[in-house]
Parts: C-alpha cells; sequence; structure tokens
C-alpha cells in the first residue's frame, strides 16, 4: 500500500485532513505546550527563567504555558517527532517553531491543523504582507511567522577597506581564501542564485545546477575558506574571515561589539525567510495555541520580543511602538532596516520556493559532496 502511494506522487506518511484534529481540551486545561529555539524569547534582565511576554500572556488569559528549548536542528527535531506524526499519535506538543523550509515538508505530508483565524485577529490584521503568501502554505492558514529574517552578507568594512554591494564581488581575487558560506543547502543556495540574477520565487533544476558548478569551481580554487553553521561569527569577529554569507539578526548582535561589521542586502537580492509557528496534529490544546500566536501579534507584544531578538519583526506597527519608547537605545531599533526593512531594502528581497520532495535527495546529494558533509 505504502508503495502503491508512493507511486501515486503521495507520501505513505501523508495524513488526510479529517485525520489532523483532535478532542481540543482547551476549555477545560487551561495550558498548552510549546516548543522553540534556545535564545529566542525576551527574558528578565534579573531572572533568565522569566519571560515577559509569555508570563504576561499566562497572567491575562489563565493559560499556563509549558515552554522548552528543545529545537537546535530543523531535521534533528523533525526526526524527534516524526514517528508520532506518521503513525498518527500525539506529540505532545501544542505548538512548535521550525524554519520555513522544513515547515513546508510539514505541510507537504499533511502533520499540521489549520488555524482559526476568527480566534487571531491580529494575526489577520498585522501580519507582514510580504510574508502572508508563501508558495508552501497559501494563506498561511498552517504556519504564522514566529520571527524573520534576512540572509545576505556580512563583511568587515575596516579590514576590506571597501564596501560591498554585491553577491558576484565575494569572488574577487583579494578574498580567495577570506570567504566562508553556509553549508545548510536550504540555508545558502538561494542567495547564491539571486547573485546570478535568478528569481528565486520561481527557480528550476537548470538554474540549481549551475549555481553548484559555480560553487565546486571556486572550491577547488581554494577560494572559499569553509561551509560553516553559525560559528562564521567566529571567523568575522577575529578577522579570519573577510565575507560571509550570514543572517541579518546574528550581524546586529556582532555590531554591538564591533561597529566596523556591515550587513547587505545585495543589489541582485537576498532571502527573507522566515521561522514559524505550527500546529501539529493531534494537538490537545489547539484553541489555546491559537490563543498564544495571537499573543505575538499584539504590535505591543511584537515590539518587546523584537527589542529582544533583534531579527525582521513580522509585524510592522510594532515599529511604532518601539519608536515612541522614552529609552533611547529602544527607539532606535524602530530604524534598523534589518529589524524593520524600508521599502528600497524590501524591493530586494524574495521568499525562494522551497526544494519539493522530488527534488531533495537529488540537489542534497549534489551539494553536500561539495560542502564535504
Amino acid at each position: 500500500m505504502a508503495a502503491a502511494l508512493a507511486g501515486c506522487g503521495v507520501p505513505a506518511a501523508y495524513v488526510e485532513p479529517g485525520d489532523r484534529g483532535a478532542a481540543d481540551r482547551s476549555g477545560r486545561d487551561r495550558s498548552l505546550d510549546f516548543a522553540n529555539w534556545p535564545l529566542y524569547i525576551d527574558t528578565d534582565d534579573e531572572n533568565a527563567t522569566r519571560r515577559p511576554t509569555l508570563d504576561a500572556f499566562s497572567e491575562r488569559t489563565g493559560i499556563s504555558v509549558r515552554y522548552t528549548e528543545e529545537i537546535n536542528d530543523n531535521d534533528e527535531f523533525f526526526g524527534k517527532i516524526s514517528p508520532a506524526l506518521m503513525n498518527h499519535q500525539e506529540t505532545g506538543r501544542d505548538l512548535i517553531v521550525v524554519s520555513d523550509w522544513m515547515a513546508a515538508r510539514f505541510v507537504r505530508l499533511g502533520w499540521v491543523q489549520e488555524m482559526d483565524r476568527t480566534r487571531q485577529p491580529n494575526v489577520a490584521k498585522y501580519l507582514d504582507p510580504q510574508l502572508r503568501t508563501p508558495a508552501f502554505d497559501e494563506g498561511r492558514r498552517r504556519s504564522v511567522p514566529w520571527q524573520s529574517g534576512i540572509t545576505g552578507i556580512a563583511y568587515n568594512r575596516r579590514k576590506l577597506g571597501r564596501e560591498l554591494k554585491s553577491t558576484a564581488e565575494l569572488w574577487a581575487p583579494g578574498l580567495r581564501g577570506r570567504v566562508t558560506l553556509l553549508s545548510g543547502l536550504d540555508e545558502s543556495f538561494a542567495l547564491l542564485m539571486q547573485g546570478d540574477g535568478v528569481d528565486v520565487t520561481k527557480w528550476q533544476a537548470d538554474d540549481f545546477h549551475r549555481m553548484s558548478d559555480q560553487v565546486r569551481r571556486l572550491v577547488e580554487k581554494k577560494h572559499i575558506r569553509r561551509f560553516t553553521g553559525n560559528d562564521y561569527i567566529k571567523d568575522l569577529a577575529t578577522g579570519d574571515v573577510l565575507a560571509c554569507q550570514a543572517y541579518s539578526g546574528d550581524v546586529i548582535q556582532l555590531q554591538a561589539d564591533n561597529p566596523d561589521i556591515e550587513f547587505v542586502v545585495p543589489e541582485e537580492g537576498a532571502e527573507l525567510w522566515s521561522e514559524s509557528l505550527m500546529i501539529p496534529n493531534l494537538a490537545r490544546h489547539k484553541a489555546n495555541a491559537e490563543a498564544l500566536v495571537d499573543h505575538y501579534y499584539d504590535p505591543e507584544v511584537a515590539a518587546e520580543l523584537a527589542a529582544w531578538v533583534n531579527y525582521v519583526c513580522p509585524v510592522p506597527a510594532a515599529r511604532d511602538v518601539l519608536a515612541s519608547s522614552k529609552d533611547e537605545e529602544t527607539a532606535a531599533l524602530a530604524e534598523d532596516p534589518l529589524i524593520f526593512p524600508d521599502d528600497g531594502m524590501r524591493k530586494r528581497l524574495a521568499i525562494a520556493r522551497d526544494i519539493t520532495s522530488q527534488e531533495r535527495q537529488t540537489f542534497a546529494k549534489e551539494w553536500n559532496a561539495i560542502v564535504g558533509l
């Protein structure tokens, strides 16, 4: 049966819409389980175990939140909860946060539930228009951005001695051995394609292979120093690397210690991505989870979270809240284009079409051979 389903192009683990929900205990059990990434929520300066925006939700609604920082890697977390989901069992979690390329996989497999937007007036009103229509989830019915970000280029302007404006400039002879790229296929490919002028909202296999060939030649010439995870931060901070593929939120943190670090959205464009909230199948506190999602789309709450995490805020209305702050540092965040991109920057941002399940095996094999994974 599994083979027959696979032959029809339907994953054997696919869950039909009618089998995704469970009896909701939200009314009688005022609680929920929320799994997130480490250091991805505001904490109290004097007591790191307190999370002010989460505590405010519980105080307002009476809903207690069991918050765990258990997601360290998309694939690792997928492996942790996939046995339950493919076997139509509870995961023990009512709300999770995964990167959009992984969210696309959950949606394709039918492993997450559609949210009731009538319970989420803040999401309906305040969600950033540029994030409303990802290819993998039309209308954002099954996913809501927790935070967003930009994959662009970071560089040390003082040590480099000039300004970088395009991805193509990474390949200048003077940067040989002083450039790093991200090792993850999903994290890296879009920016590199954009550097070749590709519209990443509708890229094709030929675009991928052409990009891979270019990167392979750069590796052979030892132009690329290495491929990294988030450890590019150390290389850039020490000066071992002059320019690298980077995430906008990381660079804001680096700039606090080293104002010579710059982040650029290349002239050819950069990828706008999100890590999104989703409600897994058979979650027992669906309404409570929907209420928590909507809580974080209140501009006041979104502003408080944005001031702490420093990624692109998915609630543009939070900008006015920060701008009105009496604290100068907080008010300055409202003018930071890496938290609230201006119109000029937004024109160069695009949400990449995700890699389909049919493409992934071939593309991952090709990319991992280049990266050395």
